[in-house]
C-alpha cells in the first residue's frame, strides 16, 4: 500500500500514553484516534487512499496499530439496516440485511443500539476483516459508521424544528437523515459526485415526505474548509439552509493543527 500516512498529535505525544483506540473505516480512507486513560485525543494517523484489498497489511505496518489496546472499529458501508428496538433479536441478523443487498458467505454481524435502545442499527463485516482485527486486537467492538451521526442527531432531536433534513458528508458519499416533528422518518446512506447531487436527493426527499420547500430546514456537516458547498449556494435553493460543525465530546491534548480542516463529522463527535 502506497505510504499517505498524515499524522496529527499532541505537542508531547508518546505512543506508550495510549490506552485505546478508535479505528474509523471509510469506504475510501480510514482515520484512526489514539485516546488516553482520560479519552482525550493524543494521535491521529489519517489515511486518505484506503486500498481495502491491504487493509491486512496496513493493519501490521501502522505503528499505532501495532500496540494491543482495546479498540472500538467503526464501519461505513452500505450493508446496514435500522431496526426498532421491539422487533431487534440477537440471531436474526440477516434477516434485517438480505433485503439491502447480498450477503458475503460467512459474515461476521454486529449491532449498535441508539436512542435508549429504541432503534438498532444492525451490520456486518467480512469474515476476513473480521479475522485480521480479531488476531491483531484481544479487546475488539465494532459500530456502523453511521452511529455517530444519529446519536449526535438524537441528543439533539429537540432543538429540532417540525421538518428537518440533516446531511453529513464524508469523502464522496453522505448520510442523509430526515426528522418529522423530531422524529426520524428517513435515513440513508448516497453516493455524490458534485454538490449538484446533495440538491438533488435533498429535493426527493422533501418530495417523498411531502415537506414544504419554504419551511423545511436543510444542516450540512463534515464540509471541508476548502469546498465550494457555502452559505451562499444553499440559500440560492433553500430559504433555511445553515452549515454546521457538531456540539464536541471529543477532548484534545494540546496541538493538533490543521485537524478540523479535515471537515469530520467524528473529529467533534464520535458514538461512545
Amino acid at each position: 500500500m502506497e505510504n499517505t500516512l498524515k499524522v496529527f498529535k499532541s505537542d508531547k505525544f508518546d505512543v506508550e500514553d495510549a490506552a485505546s483506540l478508535s479505528l474509523f473505516l471509510y469506504p475510501d480512507f480510514l482515520v484512526i484516534f489514539a485516546k488516553d486513560q482520560n479519552q482525550s485525543n493524543t494521535g491521529i494517523h489519517y489515511y486518505p487512499n484506503l486500498n481495502w484489498k491491504s487493509i491486512d497489511q496496513l493493519i501490521l505496518s501502522d505503528p499505532l496499530l501495532r500496540v494491543d489496546l482495546p479498540a472500538k472499529v467503526y464501519i461505513h458501508h452500505r450493508g446496514f439496516s435500522l431496526v426498532p428496538g421491539v422487533l431487534f433479536s440477537s440471531g436474526n441478523e440477516a434477516n434485517f440485511l438480505t433485503f439491502i443487498q447480498e450477503m458475503p458467505a460467512n459474515p461476521f454481524y454486529f449491532n449498535t443500539p441508539l436512542d435508549s435502545n429504541n432503534l438498532q442499527i444492525v451490520s456486518y463485516i467480512d469474515e476476513k476483516l473480521n479475522k485480521s482485527l480479531q488476531a491483531r486486537f484481544s479487546e475488539l467492538s465494532f459500530f456502523h459508521g453511521s452511529s455517530s451521526f444519529l446519536s449526535y442527531l438524537f441528543k439533539e432531536r429537540f432543538n429540532l424544528i417540525g421538518q428537518e433534513i440533516l446531511i453529513n458528508i464524508f469523502g464522496n458519499k453522505m448520510y442523509v437523515a430526515a426528522f418529522t416533528d423530531q422524529e426520524l422518518s428517513a435515513f440513508n446512506l448516497f453516493q455524490i459526485d458534485s454538490k449538484e447531487d446533495i440538491l438533488k436527493y435533498v429535493l426527493i426527499l422533501i418530495e417523498q415526505l411531502k415537506f414544504q420547500r419554504n419551511l423545511v430546514r436543510i444542516s450540512i456537516f463534515g464540509v471541508p474548509s476548502k469546498s465550494d458547498i457555502t452559505d451562499d449556494w444553499g440559500k440560492e435553493y433553500f430559504q433555511n439552509f445553515r452549515i454546521l460543525t457538531p456540539h464536541a465530546n471529543q477532548n484534545y491534548s494540546h496541538g493538533f493543527k490543521h485537524l478540523k480542516d479535515l471537515g469530520l463529522f467524528e473529529v467533534s463527535w464520535q458514538y461512545q
